[in-house]
Parts: structure tokens; sequence; C-alpha cells
């Protein structure tokens, strides 16, 4: 008997090999893919392309989760804990609106459940929030050199300096939602 509550949901924080290797940590979460959404150009953009900052395109990942395991607000809660919401197009040294925050809701509910998720958690950030909550586009998934990238690449440098302090940041404010 199958009791899983599968649901979608799918968020951009900068650059996606960070929130991939975040998501990929979390209890529920069944799997992450790495692409692109919300694009101004026809057909499915090139990695290149996105990079430019012309397209439109946001980097995101879709999370496939068992809402019986984790929630759409835990997610958010992780997603706008592990990534500096405040920051308008750019995450670090990642900048233009390819690396925007977003959230891209697939229903009413996870629109109503995204607002108030950063009205809850605004005051604990001293800047606003200006992570966008749009409706899901059509996305299109990052070739499969862009997919798993922490785990394929561990010892790089960006790995190292970029992805790492993410990932400890998560298992500091979230090691009960870890798998």
């Amino acid at each position: 008997m199958n009791n899983k509550n599968i649901q979608i949901a799918t968020v951009g924080g900068g650059c996606f090999w960070c929130t991939e290797a975040v998501f990929q940590e979390v209890k529920g979460v069944e799997k992450v893919v790495s692409g692109y959404t919300r694009g101004d150009v026809p057909g499915r953009p090139t990695y290149r392309e996105i990079c430019s900052g012309l397209t439109g395109a946001a980097e995101v990942i879709q999370i496939t989760f068992d809402e019986n395991i984790i929630s759409f607000e835990d997610i958010l809660v992780v997603f706008m804990t592990t990534h500096n919401p405040t920051t308008l197009n750019r995450q670090g040294a990642d900048r233009g609106s390819q690396y925007r925050s977003i959230i891209c809701y697939h229903n009413s509910l996870q629109q109503k459940i995204s607002k108030e998720v950063i009205q809850q958690i605004q005051p604990y950030f001293n800047d606003t929030i200006v992570t966008e909550i749009s409706e899901s586009a059509i996305f299109y998934e990052a070739d499969q050199e862009h997919q798993d990238f922490y785990k394929n690449n561990i010892g790089q440098g960006y790995c190292t300096f970029v992805i790492e302090p993410k990932l400890a940041k998560l298992r500091k404010l979230h090691a009960n939602k870890l798998k």
C-alpha cells in the first residue's frame, strides 16, 4: 500500500548547484532536478544563454517531495533560510536576474503558503525579502552535467567555498529535517 502524498515545489535561490545540494539532504525529498524557468525566449534555453542573463529565465530546482514527511511550508522555510532572500538578482558572487530568489507555485494553496512564509520570516532579516512569487511555468531540465553537481564534484573549489557553507547552515538550522 502506497501512502505517499507526492508534491512538486519549484524554487530558485542563486546557482541551482547550491539549492540542489541543500535539498538532496532533506528528509521527505525524493528527487531534486536542476533547471530553468520563467524565461522570455521561446524554446529550451542553453546553460550559456541562461548565464548571459538575457533570457529572463531563472536557475531553479524542482523538488519532488512526500508531503506526509515534509510539508511545503517546511520546504520553503529551509529554502528561505539557506540562501539570502534579501538580495535582488544576486547570491554571493553570482549576479544577474538568472540568480534571483524565486518561488514558483503550482497551485493556489502553494501561492498562499509562499506569501505566509515570507511574512513569517521577514522579521528575522534586517533587509526586505525580495523573493519573487510567480506561477509555475515551463520547467526546462538542465543538462546532465549540472545534475548532482555537488555529489559529482565535491572537491571542486566552488563546492568547497560556496556550497559547503550552505550545507553547514542547513545542518545547523534544520538538523531535525535531514535524512
